[in-house]
């Protein structure tokens, strides 16, 4: 079954916990701590690789997860780093974060290896707060929270050619002619359902990759028939075919030809400006040279016509495949760090986050939030005093106070800070 678009959840592992721990042996005064760091959380990689060709294993929607790490030792023992999880997709396959369809990274080649989810670090033992102010320090810092997204992954077929046109038009037999593939042909519409490839080679040793894409219709560009589903896959090609029907089929060729075009341009991607070779197909039909004169006559492009059934037409079609593919560059997905030249860097000014946030949700409660300081405090270890007194210096410190008597809390309004909650004291 051939998938290219799938969902799905990733968990980094968490850093382990650090330890509170104090040397204890007989004849040794004052061992003082020696509780050790926590290990790293696992990271979670995607790496590209050619024997994979579907994102089949994604149908459904999953999670995937590593492990946290290890919590920290005595003796000044690290936790073991968790081992990273390595998935493998296709070669071609596109990664976006589902929140905002942010572009995370294009696995283009073979072995490309790309990070989505950073394992948190282990936190810091006891032994890593001694200073000559406090020798006996029960601090502990907890391991850093894994992060957690939902991502999108699309897959993009990595052809250099691809052939479009309205269904039934002959786009898969052009495909079995020039090449070993074998897309399925019957005379009716929508026999393709899934994108077809094929390694064409040229007469001289030359070779390109041709992609058989389902017929598109007029509002492809909007999900209609099956064109939302499978434009995305002519974004890689640099040259596309277009495919329009000269048999007595009913149709006008005239409003193909125009409705095709219209659609790659509405779709995006600058379609409309890749290099196209335009083809005549089925001319082995009864009338279809009349049919092509008069296609000549409203369209002023370099028009080549073909017979499949015949073989007339094939090598000059494919050599000037070949011919295209050779002087044409490669284009870059929108979105993707490609699209900056390697001799320009970008500076982007991006405003600071702050520390925390404080809003009202009643007369007496408050909360504080933001990412920075709800780490900071899933890192604390609250369950000494030492470590409590750690958590509240913070606050007093980064300005939290001062900020609660500004917007007016009273003594034993509630503060809550994540899953914690506490009375304010002014």
């Amino acid at each position: 079954m051939f998938i290219d678009r799938a969902v799905i959840e990733v968990r980094s592992g968490k850093g382990g916990d650090g330890m509170i721990s104090f040397r204890r042996e007989k004849y040794v005064a004052k061992g003082g701590p020696n509780g050790g760091n926590g290990g790293r959380g696992g990271s979670i990689y995607f790496v590209a690789r050619q024997k994979i060709n579907t994102l089949f294993n994604f149908r459904h929607s999953i999670c995937i997860q590593a492990n946290d790490g290890e919590k920290g030792g005595t003796k000044l023992q690290y936790g073991k780093y968790a081992d990273d999880v390595y998935v493998e997709v296709p070669i071609g396959t596109v990664i976006y974060l589902e929140e905002g369809h942010k572009f995370l990274g294009d696995l283009n080649e073979e072995g490309k290896t790309l990070m989505v989810a950073k394992g948190g670090r282990g936190g810091k033992g006891n032994a890593c707060f001694k200073s000559s102010t406090n020798r006996v320090p029960r601090i502990a810092e907890k391991g850093e929270p894994g992060e957690r997204k939902r991502l999108i992954l699309e897959l993009k077929l990595l052809a250099d050619v691809g052939l479009v046109g309205y269904p039934s038009v002959g786009k898969s037999t052009i495909l079995s002619v020039v090449s070993s593939a074998r897309p399925e042909i019957a005379d009716y519409p929508f026999t393709t359902i899934i994108p077809n490839l094929g390694v064409v080679s040229t007469k001289d040793g030359r070779t390109f990759v041709m992609a058989d894409l389902p017929g598109l219709i007029e509002g492809a560009h909007q999900g209609k028939g099956l064109g939302l589903q499978f434009l995305r896959h002519i974004e890689r090609c640099r040259v596309i075919v277009h495919v329009v029907d000269m048999s007595n089929t009913g149709r006008d060729p005239i409003s193909d030809y125009k409705n095709i075009n219209n659609e790659l341009k509405l779709y995006g991607f600058g379609l409309e400006k890749r290099s196209q070779i335009l083809v005549a197909s089925k001319m082995d039909e009864e009338g279809a040279l009349d049919r092509l004169k008069a296609f000549k006559k409203k369209v002023k492009e370099e028009i080549l016509p073909i017979s499949s059934l015949l073989d007339e037409g094939i090598d000059e079609l494919v050599y000037k495949c070949m011919d295209l593919v050779e002087k044409t560059p490669t284009f870059p997905l929108v979105g993707s760090e490609e699209e900056v030249e390697l001799d320009t860097k970008v500076y982007e000014l991006e405003e600071e986050e702050k520390d925390f946030y404080i809003r009202r949700l009643d007369a007496h409660t408050f909360e504080i939030y933001g990412d920075k300081i709800v780490k900071y405090y899933k890192m604390s270890n609250i369950s000494t005093d030492d470590g409590m007194m750690r958590l509240i210096t913070h606050l007093r410190r980064i300005g939290v106070d001062d900020e609660l008597e500004r917007m007016g809390a009273k003594d034993g309004d509630t503060v809550i800070l994540d899953d914690f909650s506490f009375d304010y004291v002014s």
